[in-house]
Formats: C-alpha cells, sequence, structure tokens
C-alpha cells in the first residue's frame, strides 16, 4: 500500500535538498542511505568522478520496466526561498514538479512494492539519474550498461500518458568582428547588430514558415567592451519540434536564415553551430502495455486521454537506445523551472498509485 505520510516526508526532504545539475552529490548521498536503510540494494553507477546515478535492478533477471527520474533542478532563483513549503494540497519549492514529484512517487511504489512482496527479484528497475537539465550525462551513461523494454519517466505530465514527445534542438550563433571606438559603430560594424538582425530573420522565418516550431532565444552576450565597440557577441537558441517534423531540413534553414546578408555586405563573420539534435517520437498507442494503463486509469476514475510531451527530456536519449519510453508524472511542465513551481500533493500521491498498480498488473 502507497503510505501517503512517508511520501510527503520524502518530497519535502528531497525538495529541501538543493541539487542543481552537476551538484546532486548531497541527494544522491541520501537517496542512497533511504533506500539501503529499507534493505534495497542499490548500485552506484559512476557518471564521472564526483557523480553517479542509483540504479535498483536485480541482477540476472529479465527487466520488463524501468522506473525513470532524474534527481537534477535548475539553479535556484533564490538561494533564501526554494525549499519546501505548503499550501493546502499544494507544494511549493524547487523541482516540485520537475521531478522531485515524480522521483518521490516513483520511489513510494518501488518502495511499496518491495515491502507488498518481499521480494527483491521482481522484473523492475528504478533509475534514478543526474544531468538531465543540462548535458543529459546521466541518462546517456545509464543507456550505455542497461537496456530495458519499456520505461516510465516521471516529468510533469499532468497525469497524462504521453507516448510521444517533441524532438530538441539547440544551436549556437555567434558574430564576430573587430573591437573599436564606441564612435565609429554601425550596422556594417557592430556584431551586436549583426546578431539581432539574424535573430529576427530567425523568428520571421519560423512564424511563417514553421509555426508548429516552440522557440527560445537565451543567453544573449557580449563581453564587457566599455566605450567601444564588443569584438563578438552571441546567444544560443531553443528549438521544440513535433516527431514528425523534419530535423535536418530545419536546421539547414535556419542556417542559412541566420548568415543570410539581406543589405549590403559587412564586416562582421556570422557563425552557426549545432551543439544538440535529439529526434522525437511516437510511439504506437496500441499493445498490452497501453492497454494496462488503460484499465489502471478506470480503476482510478481518471479519465483517459494521451498527449505529446512538449518537452525535451530524457526520454529522447532513452529512445533512441532502443527503449519505448512512456512520459507520465505528477505537475504541469508550465509550472517546471518557473518561480512559483508546485505540485498538487494528491497528484503524487495518485502517481505512486499508478507506478504501483501498473507493476503489479505486469506481474500478473
Amino acid at each position: 500500500m502507497i503510505d501517503p505520510q512517508r511520501l510527503k516526508r520524502l518530497l519535502q526532504r528531497l525538495i529541501d535538498i538543493y541539487s542543481p545539475s552537476g551538484k546532486e552529490e548531497d541527494i544522491l548521498s541520501y537517496l542512497k542511505g533511504f533506500l539501503k536503510r529499507k534493505g534495497i540494494d542499490v548500485h552506484m553507477q559512476d557518471v564521472d568522478e564526483n557523480r553517479h546515478n542509483l540504479i535498483v535492478a536485480p541482477r540476472g533477471v529479465d527487466i520488463q520496466l524501468a522506473l525513470i527520474g532524474h534527481v537534477d533542478t535548475v539553479t535556484a532563483y533564490d538561494l533564501d526561498h526554494y525549499m519546501f513549503s505548503e499550501n493546502g494540497d499544494e507544494i511549493s519549492g524547487l523541482g516540485a514538479a520537475d521531478m522531485k514529484g515524480g522521483c518521490s512517487a516513483m520511489i513510494e511504489a518501488f518502495l511499496s512494492l518491495y515491502e507488498d512482496t518481499n521480494n527483491q527479484n521482481l522484473p523492475f528497475a528504478l533509475c534514478l539519474v543526474v544531468g538531465e537539465e543540462e548535458t543529459g550525462d546521466g541518462a546517456a551513461q545509464l543507456m550505455k550498461e542497461y537496456r530495458f523494454p519499456w520505461a516510465l519517466i516521471g516529468e510533469p505530465t499532468d497525469l497524462v500518458p504521453c507516448f510521444q514527445s517533441y524532438g530538441y534542438i539547440e544551436s549556437q550563433i555567434n558574430t564576430v568582428g573587430k573591437r573599436q571606438h564606441a564612435s565609429l559603430a554601425g550596422r556594417r560594424k557592430n556584431p551586436v547588430e549583426s546578431l539581432l538582425g539574424g535573430l529576427l530573420r530567425f523568428t520571421n522565418h519560423l512564424e511563417l514558415k514553421r509555426p508548429e516550431l516552440i522557440y527560445n532565444i537565451r543567453d544573449l552576450f557580449t563581453p564587457p567592451a566599455g566605450f567601444s565597440v564588443p569584438e563578438y557577441c552571441e546567444a544560443w537558441i531553443d528549438i521544440h519540434l513535433p516527431s514528425e517534423a523534419p530535423i535536418g531540413e530545419i536546421i539547414t534553414e535556419i542556417e542559412e536564415v541566420v548568415s543570410s546578408r539581406q543589405t549590403d555586405p559587412t564586416e562582421i563573420d556570422v557563425r552557426f553551430r549545432t551543439e544538440t539534435i535529439d529526434a522525437g517520437y511516437d510511439l504506437p498507442e496500441k499493445g498490452p502495455m497501453k492497454e494496462i494503463l488503460k484499465r489502471i486509469f478506470a480503476k482510478h476514475k481518471i479519465p483517459w486521454k494521451t498527449n505529446s510531451f512538449r518537452s525535451h527530456s530524457d526520454a529522447n536519449q532513452i529512445f533512441s537506445s532502443g527503449t519505448k519510453p512512456i512520459l507520465l508524472g505528477p505537475g504541469q511542465l508550465e509550472k517546471a523551472h518557473a518561480q512559483d513551481e508546485s505540485v498538487p500533493f494528491q497528484q503524487v500521491v495518485k502517481a505512486a498509485e499508478i507506478y504501483c498498480d501498473f507493476m503489479k498488473k505486469i506481474l500478473q
């Protein structure tokens, strides 16, 4: 049976432990001790010299399903106000939705099933990984060593199963010129103005030709130049795109649009590179796993509907490694990375019940 009080204590502890990407050591140490105190064997899979994934997976057992969650968060807006707070049913704090709520539900579900069966050799894995908010190095390392036919990933989907996920492109635009006195500034000589022009062409192109894409311009940067024209300017672009979108064609379009000269030639060198390409995926909504999940939703009197996950996540890498991931977790994507991040606690409890029931149905 799911223990809501134990689940809330765990969620509070996880939120209160600050764990931005690259600094997950404290939360990993806590979770390792928590699971071991419950009698569960934990394998530490090295990701780098300081960080590791926590894996619970019996050796010599044919794993049928993995519960996968990331324990890292984005950096805090305010280090004095990122911790757990509660207002009625709403739990607030950094990572509440993305995805310490999902991780807590997965741990509670796994622990509950273990206690009910008193069996460590169940055909399930619990994988708590690092680095999702930045490089995805935890998931990449996980899939080098393990293979699972199916995975449940507890990203915030508002408890709506997602059999599809958007793809992701991350690119950098860099304009390079020559540092000189500010009185000599002009469109033909200023890397900032050249970059802004490229970004304007980029946004116009996507809005007119590719309205289905979701783009974000971030980290617009120029070095401190004083009363001078800066020698370079750079920006990063995130693009989320439906699974059927032609990634290669879109990347070529963007590079051509950003680098094109719409007016007189300038003295600025425009450099474009793509750092990350992760294809989306679309799992067929049929077969035994979907039917099991559908019956569980009926049991809990939750209306059945599915959706496409509109963000990049570890699911993209996990799918490309041969595992079929279903994204399903408490909380809303709109709350993730937000200053007022929160999750309804009853959704966290319901997620734990769904995860536990899913594993029990597979055992039958």
